[in-house]
C-alpha cells in the first residue's frame, strides 16, 4: 500500500517498522523515547503539533523515531512553553514527517496485517521502487537495537521530578543506592527513582553482574528499550547472575529481559500496544489502571509461571501479561510505563513497591500493593 501526502520536517529516505500510537497528545515524549528506535510512528489522533515542542518534556537528548506520520499538522503553535514548532523540531533533528494522508486507513491496515516494514521518502517517486525499499528494510524480529541507544559509560543521575506536574513524595532521609541498567531509558524513570529517595547510578546494558555488584547497590532497575528482547543476550546473562541476589525492578524491555532470564519465552505481538489509554487490571488489588504503553513484544504467561513467576497485571484488551513478581525472589516487573502518568497517576505506586522491596528483601504482597495504591491516591488528592 502506498500513501502520498505532504512532507514536513527533514528530507530524505528512511525505512522502519510502521506502528500506530493512539495517544491524543504526547508526541514530544514519543519522538524522544528510545524504545521507538527503528520505527515509523503513525498517530491516530487527527491533529498534532498544536502545542509545539519545549525543552523540558523530552525523554532523551534527541528523537529516536525513524519517521512520524500525522493526519493534520497544526499550522500554528499555541503554548507559552513552546520553543519550536513540530516541523522545525523534526527538521533540526533529521526526522522525516508525513501529513495529509488517511491515517485511519493506515491504522486499519496495520491492525489487520500487523506491524509492517515501510519507508518514508521525499526522493523516490516510483511507487514500485518504494515498495521494494520497504521490503528490504530489516525485520524487528531478531533485531538488537539496544546497542544503538544505550550509553557507553556509567554515569550518576541527580535530576528529580518537577513538582508542577506530579505529586512529590518528599525527600527521603535514608538514601538507597540503585543501579539502573540503561537499555534506552526514558528520563522520567530516572526522575521517579530520585523521587523515591534513591542514589542512581546508570550503567550500560553490557555491564557484568560482577561490575554491578561492585557498586554495592540496594536494588537494581532494568529499563525500557527498543528491539527484540531475545536478541539482547548479554543483558539476559547479566540478569541470570543477579536473580535472587538483590531486589530487581524492570519496566517494558526490562520486564521482558527479566522474564527471559528466569526461563520464560517472549513473542512478537501482532501490532503491539502503543498509547496512553491502555487498561490494565491489577490481579491482586482488582483495580484497573489507565496506562501508557509502548511495546511490540510480550512474555508468554504459561512459560513464566513454570519459571516461578506470578502474574500481577493483565491487559484488558487482549489478556496478555502486563506484570509479574517472582514466587520467592525480590523481583517486580511491569510491561507498561508507570512513570509516564498519561493524565492519571494510576501506576506510579509501583516505584513505592520497589522501595518496599528494597527494605524487606522479598517481592511485594497484594496487601503492600494495595497500601501503595491508597497512599498514592491520598498524595494525588492533596496535590
Amino acid at each position: 500500500m502506498v500513501f502520498t501526502g505532504r512532507a514536513f520536517g527533514s528530507r530524505g529516505t528512511r525505512a522502519g517498522e510502521v506502528v500506530f500510537n493512539t495517544s491524543m497528545m504526547g508526541y514530544q515524549e514519543i519522538l524522544t523515547d528510545p524504545s521507538y528506535c527503528g520505527q515509523i510512528v503513525a498517530m491516530t489522533y487527527p491533529q498534532m503539533g498544536n502545542y509545539g515542542v519545549n525543552r523540558e518534556d523530552v525523554e532523551a537528548a534527541r528523537p529516536w523515531v525513524s519517521g512520524l506520520i500525522v493526519k493534520e499538522l497544526a499550522p500554528r503553535v499555541s503554548n507559552y512553553r513552546a520553543t519550536l514548532g513540530l516541523d522545525e523540531y523534526l527538521s533540526a533533528n533529521g526526522v522525516i514527517g508525513l501529513c495529509g494522508i488517511d491515517t485511519r486507513a493506515l491504522t486499519k491496515k496495520l491492525r489487520v496485517e500487523g506491524a509492517m516494514r515501510g519507508v518514508l521518502t521525499t526522493e523516490v517517486a516510483d511507487p514500485v521502487e518504494c515498495v521494494q525499499l520497504a521490503r528490504k528494510a530489516p525485520r524487528m524480529e531478531g533485531a538488537d537495537l539496544v546497542t544503538q541507544v544505550a550509553p557507553r559509560e556509567p554515569v550518576e543521575w541527580h535530576e528529580g521530578l518537577d513538582e508542577r506536574f506530579v505529586a512529590i513524595r518528599g525527600n527521603q532521609q535514608n538514601k538507597r543506592r540503585v543501579v539502573a541498567i540503561d537499555c534506552g531509558m526514558k528520563r522520567n524513570i530516572l526522575r521517579h527513582l530520585i523521587d523515591i529517595g534513591c542514589e542512581v547510578f546508570v550503567v550500560p546494558p553490557t555491564s557484568s553482574a560482577g561490575q554491578i555488584l561492585d557498586l554495592r547497590p540496594d536494588g537494581l532497575f532494568v529499563s525500557n528499550g527498543p528491539g527484540d528482547p531475545a536478541a539482547v543476550g548479554y543483558t539476559v546473562e547479566t540478569l541470570k547472575g543477579l536473580l535472587g541476589r538483590l531486589p530487581i525492578f524492570g519496566i517494558c524491555l526490562g520486564h521482558q529481559l527479566l522474564g527471559i532470564a528466569m526461563g520464560a519465552r517472549s513473542f512478537k505481538l501482532k501490532f503491539g500496544h502503543r498509547g496512553a489509554n491502555q487498561p490494565v487490571r491489577n490481579e491482586w488489588t482488582r483495580r484497573v489502571e489507565i496506562t501508557s504503553q509502548n511495546h511490540g513484544f510480550a512474555i508468554e504467561t504459561k512459560s513464566l509461571e513454570v519459571a516461578g513467576g506470578v502474574t500481577t497485571h493483565v491487559n484488558l484488551n487482549d489478556g496478555t501479561l502486563e506484570g509479574f513478581v517472582h514466587r520467592d525472589w525480590p523481583i517486580l516487573a511491569v510491561q507498561y510505563h508507570p512513570e509516564a502518568s498519561p493524565g492519571p497517576h494510576d501506576a506510579s505506586y509501583l516505584f513505592d513497591c520497589f522501595t518496599e522491596m528494597m527494605s524487606t528483601g522479598r517481592p511485594p504482597s497484594g496487601e503492600e500493593m494495595s497500601a501503595a495504591q491508597a497512599a498514592l491516591q491520598r498524595r494525588t488528592v492533596r496535590a
